[in-house]
């Protein structure tokens, strides 16, 4: 547990909150009992709650797993009090942690964040945690850039797993934002008590924020999309002229091995008493192939 002091209010941080952190944070806070509940146990969707004397939010903040390299979401639970901010989060949220860290080592910046009221901190965080979406958008597009490049060098097969590893963290990084808009534009709509209303406008900034991250990530999708479908016809391409060729040298062959059976199965082989009777079918197969070439090429088959 953090805690970070100013002249108006405490921010509070708790990683990974058990049973003592919460019942202290209850018994100095006064928290209603449902606000505890919501501390011990995940919440799937983000929401925000008002009760006597607090506001309860639990959002959900897109991270990344290098070992899978897909994002996920990471569930960062919010109280309001009068006089505190208090967060709780299981995973390790850099961004969050190093935002607390300079306000704890920066007086200047502490007191720039931190000499109003807990839903002025709060708005800064959300604005934070949003801003932090742009780079992994930027490592998003890389990906894709890099997709391109192989896809028209030729290496269309390698890129099936890696377009398909793309699009399952864009799938998670849409899943884990679309839901945070509904959030914010309840915060945007002054109706809670400890929310100013001159904070109204900071939080449809926001929205707007929120916007241009999806608007991103819908980009990268119809991106990665296109990208999958070229990659589909090269690949049906290169198999279509490798069933072609194939083709081509069964049909190829085909009358020769009609010929060669027919010698199989005559008594007396043609040619059979000629020193050069080897010599003698083997041009006569060539001739024969030559001419089942010359049939394709005038019917346009090659």
């Amino acid at each position: 547990m953090q805690q970070i002091k100013s002249d108006k209010f405490s921010w509070i941080d708790i990683r990974e909150p058990d049973a003592d952190d919460v019942l202290k944070i209850q018994k100095k806070f006064n928290l209603h009992p449902l606000v505890v509940e919501e501390f011990s146990t995940p919440t799937l969707r983000p929401k925000a709650i008002e009760f006597d004397g607090c506001l309860f939010l639990t959002i959900h903040v897109p991270l990344f797993d290098t070992n899978l390299k897909t994002t996920y979401p990471g569930e960062l639970d919010i109280v309001i009090t009068a006089d505190a901010l208090i967060t709780a989060h299981d995973e390790d949220i850099w961004q969050l942690t190093e935002f607390l860290n300079d306000l704890k080592n920066d007086k200047k910046k502490r007191g720039q964040y931190m000499n109003a009221t807990p839903a002025t901190l709060l708005r800064h965080v959300i604005e934070m945690l949003l801003e932090s979406c742009f780079p992994k958008l930027d490592h998003i597009s890389k990906k894709i850039d890099r997709i391109e490049t192989e896809i028209f060098a030729g290496h269309e097969k390698e890129m099936v797993l890696e377009i398909s590893i793309v699009k399952r963290d864009i799938l998670n990084f849409r899943r884990t934002l679309k839901p945070q808009r509904s959030v914010i534009e309840s915060l945007a709509q002054g109706g809670y008590r400890l929310i100013d209303q001159e904070l109204r406008p900071y939080f449809q900034d926001l929205i707007g924020t929120n916007i241009r991250v999806w608007n991103s990530l819908e980009s990268a999708k119809e991106t990665i999309e296109s990208l999958e479908d070229t990659n589909n016809s090269l690949l049906s391409n290169k198999l279509n002229m490798i069933m072609k060729v194939l083709t081509i040298f069964s049909a190829v062959l085909l009358p020769l091995t009609v010929y060669s059976n027919i010698l199989a199965m005559s008594a007396h082989i043609p040619f059979g008493d000629n020193p050069y009777a080897f010599w003698i079918h083997l041009s006569i197969m060539f001739v024969i192939g030559t001419i089942t070439v010359i049939v394709f090429k005038i019917k346009k088959w090659l």
